[in-house]
């Protein structure tokens, strides 16, 4: 076998691959950024379409051959580190494919098209009808994926570790619910039950103590209306100060926020404005410029191969939310950012304090929204998720109660109770958008964040004080060396492993919040 040759013809298959994916992803973009409303049908032929032609793709037979040539001789190539994880990467990805018929891929495409659609008729009008019948279809098509996948094992597993990869529920053993064998039963991801009950008893603790405050912070410093526009300049202006390039992306308006990207040197990010509560769209901007700072700091020369792609969604998440929170909602960012910001609003921020800004931004209160969710009790919106979408797919829960499952989920987790469909089971896109299995990522994301901060103030010293001169430069840095350079070449608990020095745990993200919490309670 000519090695080099064999392995420059299977990249460029991938890389030709990832010309038709990113287009996919343009066509999604600009779905949820403007498409006209006569337009769905057809925009759902066209993703319909391509979803087909790059799963045929995937399951090329010529690109098969190789790929298992190299797979079955990758001891004895010679092949550098970033080369050999790439193949064993392609390899399990091509397992996973060669399951699923192109039928049930386009299937699939077309009902999440049509489902987004309808998920934002139904939630603008707070109307469950419009978009029932879309979620039981996407749940029997996912279902179905998950069986040609699980290879007899746990049918949720099969679709969580699409996007965490060697992540697992507690019901099912390691290494079930897997498309590949062939990842070593050391890099194998945590029982995500045992580790969210863990973070879950610790943050009732946490919430406890929190009530017994005498000076909690009122949140009033965030009431004080700041006009769009002037909110989408601050955006801008933010976003870059933490590191995101607008040479290599753009900051656009959508109903649900999210970071797509379509190419190795354009990554979009997205968020939404709300004139009476300002963090609605500047927390969303820090947390999107997360995503996107990641994106940028992979490597652009491997991009549409594993080396160049994310680790993994929970990896994913840790940027968006270090941003976010640990940075976006620390002390010392306020004392940095509050009279730069104030200078941009035309006068709505007069008399604002730093103190008063960080205690308001970081307020807990139960809420029923988990995008504008507190970081004590954003974890108990994922718990409510992990738990019901384990239920529909193993049909313990059908979709038409799926409502009234959301609401006594809500009550009895944060004493709350949704009083419509559009702030209850309507507020995600997540499951119109097939994403079943993505919910736990995000407390996982948490998970990793409060690990990487707390090692990033092991090797770089004194954070707050960088943050308080406006220096994120040294954070992000470091973070390209640790996470982003890396792309997929580690499973995500190995990579945040040799990052942090530890395997996951939930105790960094407990005592993060418990000494700034108890700071902001003045307990």
């Amino acid at each position: 076998m000519n090695a080099p040759a064999e392995l420059e013809r299977v990249f460029q298959h991938i890389r030709e691959t990832a010309l038709l994916e990113a287009t996919q992803a343009l066509l999604e973009w600009d779905e949820r950024t403007g498409l006209p409303s006569m337009a769905g049908e057809y925009r759902a032929e066209q993703i319909t379409q391509l979803s087909g032609m790059i799963h045929e793709r995937k399951i090329d037979s010529a690109y098969s051959q190789r790929l298992t040539s190299l797979h079955e001789n990758l001891e004895s190539l010679g092949l550098n580190f970033a080369q050999a994880s790439s193949i064993r990467l392609l390899y399990r990805d091509f397992q996973r494919n060669k399951r699923l018929p192109t039928s049930l891929v386009q299937a699939i495409s077309k009902a999440c098209v049509l489902g987004q659609q309808a998920w934002e008729k139904a939630r603008h009008q707070d109307d469950w009808k419009l978009f029932k019948p879309h979620l039981e279809e996407i749940m029997k098509l996912k279902r179905e994926e998950a069986q040609l996948l699980a290879d007899g094992g746990n049918l949720y597993d099969a679709l969580l570790d699409q996007y965490e990869m060697g992540a697992r529920s507690d019901s099912s053993k390691p290494g079930q619910g897997r498309a590949s064998t062939d990842q070593p039963a050391a890099s194998q991801g945590a029982n995500l039950t045992d580790v969210f009950a863990k973070l879950r008893d610790a943050l009732r603790e946490l919430l406890t103590q929190l009530k017994g405050s005498k000076n909690p912070p009122t949140g009033a410093s965030w009431k004080t209306p700041v006009d769009v526009e002037k909110q989408k300049s601050i955006n801008l202006w933010a976003a870059k100060s933490i590191g995101y390039s607008f040479d290599r992306g753009r900051l656009d308006e959508t109903t649900h926020p999210f970071c797509t990207t379509l190419g190795p040197n354009d990554c979009r990010i997205l968020t939404r404005y709300d004139r009476e509560y300002f963090p609605t769209a500047f927390y969303g901007t820090l947390h999107e410029a997360g995503h996107g700072m990641y994106e940028q700091g992979l490597p652009t020369d491997w991009y549409g191969l594993p080396a160049g792609k994310y680790a993994g969604l929970g990896v994913h998440e840790s940027q968006s939310r270090l941003w976010e929170n640990m940075v976006g909602r620390s002390e010392s960012f306020w004392l940095w950012a509050t009279d730069k910001i104030a200078a941009q609003t035309g006068g709505a921020w007069n008399n604002m304090k730093p103190r008063e800004l960080f205690r308001d931004a970081n307020l807990v209160s139960p809420s029923l929204i988990r995008v504008e969710a507190d970081e004590a009790t954003y974890n108990m919106h994922i718990l409510i998720r992990f738990e019901m979408e384990q239920r529909l797919i193993s049909q313990e829960l059908s979709v038409g109660d799926a409502p009234d499952a959301w609401n006594e989920r809500y009550q009895h987790y944060l004493g709350v109770t949704p009083p419509n469909y559009s702030d209850g089971i309507l507020q995600d896109v997540h499951w119109s958008a097939g994403l079943v299995g993505y919910f736990p990522t995000y407390t996982l994301g948490n998970l990793y964040a409060a690990q990487l901060v707390q090692a990033a103030k092991r090797d770089l010293g004194d954070l707050d004080a960088m943050f308080q001169k406006g220096e994120f430069v040294p954070l992000l840095e470091w973070l390209r060396h640790q996470v982003h350079a890396h792309g997929a070449s580690y499973e995500p608990a190995e990579l945040i492993r040799n990052a942090c020095g530890r395997p996951l745990d939930h105790q960094p993200l407990v005592d993060y919040l418990r000494q700034k919490l108890f700071k902001v309670y003045e307990i």
